[in-house]
């Protein structure tokens, strides 16, 4: 029986129809896969196209799409075609050279005989192993991944799930995204897999999806226990069993806390990315100190200084998925000041001691952010809406550093017209401008130049 799926997107409609008929000239067929077919088939709209052609060699291929589309291969052995400006990947099935798992980089060669449900056997789920012929709208199912995803279960396709560990942590990703729980055969086989040899720019867009897509991070992060994947990440494997005061954490260790804390900030995601991944990382990174602060004093659990025992913990395991330094730095500000909105608010702090915050950590919309998950993520605990962070955003906001360190007022450019020569004399007074700025000694331009006159008509 025919199955009906209908994409909203006008212009990817309007592609997918091209492709299709142009290829289908050719003697050759299209079936959608992969994601776009799960996504269409939970009711949900693809972002982008992921189409399979059968039946016509690779140079064949481009040269019909290329009288239609600006057309970019893809792969060592020129399988897949992007076209450029769309998001439309089309890929030819194909096989190792040398047919054997054991071999991780071995080259694949374009197979366009291969038969779909052969191809299908190739892929990760159950659930990205469908494939619909918009044409004729034969759906091909060959592993039932579409019960699976009416039963909420992730389940590999076939035994070649093996042939890529990577397809661990998509597991990871996927559910936590579509809430799956994972068949226990799949747990099993995953735990023959070692994530040692893949890049880190592999590891680290499944880690991104797990931050920007998952709707329940914690299912993706037990999974990952379950498959005895938290090894390769030591930092996360030692929250699991460090303990924390039941009076003020109810819900159990650091590691029941963490899964707590991310499931609440994938509820209030703001759907920038950027911000979002920064905060996302820092609420998953924000209790690696405790582990090594950790004790037991008096009858009560402490942790005292895991703030800033964090930042060591925090960087080698940012270190191990990107080289993006600059991410990196702003995540560890947040992680070594997220119990700073609650003690500023408990002691009303100053306005000095806001700017220096904001010096400090650079956003504290971010940091509000990472404190209020933190907050929140103490169920049974009933959640009072996080009022320390209220009132810190709006003191940030007032004085204009919610969003940035506060700008140095007075600059070199200031010190050169009142006759300051370039040198360490120089240096040190900027730095002690900024240091009274910080204070709330001046606001302006003109008490900035006051100030600085003041200081070098004092006596030494």
């Amino acid at each position: 029986m025919p199955t009906r799926f209908r994409l909203e997107d006008p212009n990817l409609r309007e592609t997918l129809r091209r492709v299709e008929q142009t290829i289908r000239r050719g003697g050759g067929r299209v079936w959608l896969v992969g994601g776009s077919v799960r996504d269409l088939a939970l009711g949900r709209q693809p972002r982008d196209l992921d189409i399979e052609v059968v039946g016509l060699p690779p140079g064949q291929v481009h040269a019909l799409l290329a009288k239609q589309f600006s057309v970019q291969f893809v792969g060592k052995a020129f399988e897949v075609f992007k076209l450029q400006g769309l998001p439309v990947d089309l890929s030819i099935p194909s096989r190792r050279l040398a047919d054997d798992t054991s071999l991780p980089g071995a080259l694949r060669q374009a197979d366009p005989g291969m038969s779909i449900d052969e191809a299908l056997a190739r892929r990760d789920f159950t659930i990205n192993a469908m494939a619909w012929d918009p044409d004729t709208m034969e759906l091909r199912d060959p592993f039932n991944g579409r019960s699976d995803l009416d039963a909420r279960i992730l389940r590999h396709a076939s035994t070649r799930f093996v042939e890529d560990p990577l397809r661990v942590l998509r597991g990871m990703q996927l559910s936590a995204r579509f809430e799956l729980t994972v068949a226990p055969e799949t747990v099993a086989l995953c735990r023959t897999l070692s994530q040692e040899g893949l890049s880190s720019e592999r590891l680290w867009e499944e880690w991104k999806k797990l931050l920007l897509q998952g709707s329940k991070p914690s299912m993706g992060l037990q999974f990952l226990h379950h498959c005895g994947w938290l090894h390769f990440y030591p930092e996360l494997a030692a929250l699991e069993g460090c303990p924390q005061d039941p009076i003020w954490h109810p819900e159990g260790d650091v590691w029941i806390h963490t899964l707590h804390c991310l499931d609440w900030f994938a509820a209030e995601r703001t759907e920038d990315e950027p911000d979002d991944l920064v905060v996302g990382l820092g609420i998953l990174c924000h209790d690696f100190g405790k582990p090594a602060t950790t004790r037991a004093e008096y009858g009560h659990v402490t942790s005292r200084g895991h703030e800033s025992e964090g930042e060591g913990p925090t960087r080698h395991f940012l270190e191990r998925l990107t080289n993006q330094q600059n991410l990196i730095d702003e995540v560890v500000p947040l992680v070594c000041c997220h119990l700073r909105p609650r003690a500023l608010h408990e002691s009303n702090a100053s306005d000095s001691a806001v700017r220096r915050l904001a010096k400090q950590v650079h956003r504290i919309d971010r940091l509000v952010r990472v404190a209020r998950a933190d907050h929140a993520g103490r169920p049974p605990k009933q959640f009072d809406g996080f009022p320390a962070g209220e009132w810190l955003l709006f003191r940030a906001q007032q004085l204009a550093v919610d969003r940035r360190a506060p700008l140095p007022i007075i600059m070199g450019r200031h010190l050169l017209e009142l006759g300051i020569q370039p040198g360490p004399d120089m240096g040190r007074l900027l730095d002690d401008c900024y240091e009274a700025q910080l204070d709330g000694d001046f606001g302006t331009l003109e008490d900035g130049l006051t100030y600085v006159k003041s200081r070098l008509s004092a006596p030494c």
